[in-house]
Parts: structure tokens; sequence; C-alpha cells
């Protein structure tokens, strides 16, 4: 039977919260352990794991050097090297590029999720080198903690990849918000835990307001 009315929507809406609360925290669970391991190693500098393997070098001949590249800056530089780059094998999230114009030499910093690149342009031979390091998984965490971030902002988010993780980034946040909100909620909606709840929830607050008072005297 179908019951209609105020009554059934307020028996409803905390089953619906309740489910959107427990499949939302379970599908965050990876994005959330992810953040929490790479602060971990950003706090102490430490990667485990044994060292990194030499870095791979190899020489590039032939190179088609883009027309207008020496008076490009910025995106539209990057925008311009994309293609050669591509034909060298070479992918990823490209840094700020040196260009040294006496030399008529650019180096093109790039990376991906636990690799780094480093390409060696010389313009006027159309020669290259591209060294290639093998940072490892849990370098790549970091990264990803780190990236896209708010450094560099003219030209980050310059490779599709990197976009896609900062969109599954800014939806793991909004996600997070509302599990949270959700949380407090069906704390609230079950009356014998609202005691035990609260006093946790301000032990939080105020270990929370100590930390960023001592930090920030």
């Amino acid at each position: 039977m179908v019951k209609t009315g105020d009554s059934t929507l307020k028996h409803r809406f905390p089953i619906w919260v309740r489910d959107l609360h427990l499949y939302l925290g379970l599908f965050l669970s990876p994005f959330v352990l992810l953040f929490a391991l790479s602060a971990v190693f950003l706090n102490h500098g430490w990667r485990p794991g044994p060292e990194q393997p030499v870095p791979v070098r190899r020489a590039l001949a032939g190179l088609e050097i883009p027309p207008g590249i020496e008076a490009s800056s910025g995106i539209e530089r990057i925008r311009l090297l994309r293609p050669l780059l591509e034909r060298a094998g070479v992918t990823g999230e490209v840094g700020p590029i040196n260009y040294r114009r006496s030399q008529s030499r650019m180096t093109v910093p790039v990376t991906q999720a636990g690799r780094a690149v480093t390409v060696e342009i010389d313009l006027a031979h159309r020669t290259g080198t591209v060294v290639e390091r093998t940072t490892g998984v849990w370098d790549g965490l970091v990264y990803l903690h780190k990236m896209p971030g708010q450094h560099l902002v003219s030209i980050r988010k310059n490779w599709l990849a990197t976009r896609l993780w900062s969109w599954s980034a800014d939806a793991t946040v909004y996600l997070l918000l509302f599990v949270t909100a959700s949380g407090v909620y069906l704390w609230l909606a079950v009356r014998s835990r609202r005691r035990a709840g609260l006093l946790l929830l301000a032990a939080g607050v105020l270990t929370f307001g100590a930390t960023v008072y001592a930090l920030c005297r």
C-alpha cells in the first residue's frame, strides 16, 4: 500500500539520505585513501620501495620545429610544441619551458603520475634528447595530490588527463561535503547517539581550532 503525505516523506527521506551516505562513502573511499597516503608522503618527504632506476636517454633527429615557436610564450608555446612531443613519444603535463635564445635551445619538462621526462630541443639543428625517469607509483600519488594546484595558473591543465583528474578532485570534495552533511543529519536523527556525537564533535572542533591558532600566531 502506497502512503502519501508529510508522515511518509519524513519516514522515507532519512532512508534516502542514509543510502546515499553509505554508497557515496564507499565510492569515495579509494580517493580519500589516495589523498591520505600522499599527504603522509608529502609531510615526511619519504617514499616506500627501492631507489629509482637510472634515467633512460634517447636521441631525437629530424625534428619538425613548428614555425613561430621562438616568438611564442606560455600556453601558446605548449600548444605549438605538443605535436612535436607526441611524435617523439612524449605525453603528459608540460611544465614551464626554459628557452635559451643565445643557444637556440629549449628544455621542456613533461610529467605524468609516476614518470618525469625532460626533452632538450636544439632548434637550430632540429635535434633533441629525451631523458625519461620512472618515479614510481608512490611518487605518482604525491603528484596527483598536488596537481593541478594553484601554481602556474597560466599554463596548467594543458594535458587532457590532468584536466580529467582536476574534475575528479573537485567531485571528490563536493561529494565529501555531502557525506559530511548527511552524516551530521543522520547523527541528529538517532536520539540515542546525540550526546556521544556532540562530545566528539566538540572535541574535534576544539582540537582543530587550537591547532590552527597555534600555527597562525
